[in-house]
């Protein structure tokens, strides 16, 4: 079945789709929590690091393929992949925060972010991000992190198999 992804699709789509994909990820988390509400926990800003360096891996990515140099393309999908597939894991790691199956880092206490009125620098150091082991959202049973697990391995699978795709029967 690799044999024939490979040989369908072209390396440069495979960095487009994996570019448009994580963009629309990462902006719909940001959607969720500044047009949403939701504030992230440190797990989830953590979580959107594998985004902010794969998104310009694959763009950077699709241009080498597109000037012929699928091999050095491919490395950086592949890199790009890894990155997705660590934060798969710790996506599935905050998912398991949240179902209480084992406990979080200590960073992740949580506390109160209380509307900012008055004084707003007495508020800043008041503030406290929410705690990592309360899900504020699901959707199918999952949560962000659930979810954000689930993209990310569908992301890191599709890197890695573009791998095939840079080989020597490479469509043109």
């Amino acid at each position: 079945m690799a044999d024939q992804f490979s040989k369908e699709i072209s390396l440069p789509a495979i960095a487009a789709t994996i570019f448009v994909v994580a963009l629309a990820a990462i902006v719909t988390a940001h959607g969720f929590e500044h047009l949403g509400g939701y504030n992230p926990c440190p797990l989830c800003l953590t979580q959107r690091y594998a985004y902010y360096v794969g998104i310009p891996l694959a763009a950077l990515s699709f241009f080498l393929a597109r000037a012929q140099r699928h091999g050095l393309a491919a490395i950086l999908l592949l890199l790009c992949g890894l990155g997705f597939l660590a934060n798969t894991g710790l996506g599935i790691y905050h998912s398991g925060v949240e179902w209480k199956w084992w406990p979080g880092p200590a960073s992740c206490a949580g506390g109160d972010l209380t509307p900012i009125s008055g004084d707003l620098l007495q508020a800043l150091e008041g503030a406290r991000a929410p705690a990592c082991d309360e899900a504020p959202w699901r959707f199918l049973g999952l949560s962000f992190a659930g979810w954000n697990a689930v993209v990310s391995l569908c992301i890191a699978l599709t890197a890695i198999l573009a791998i095939r795709a840079s080989g020597p029967n490479r469509p043109a």
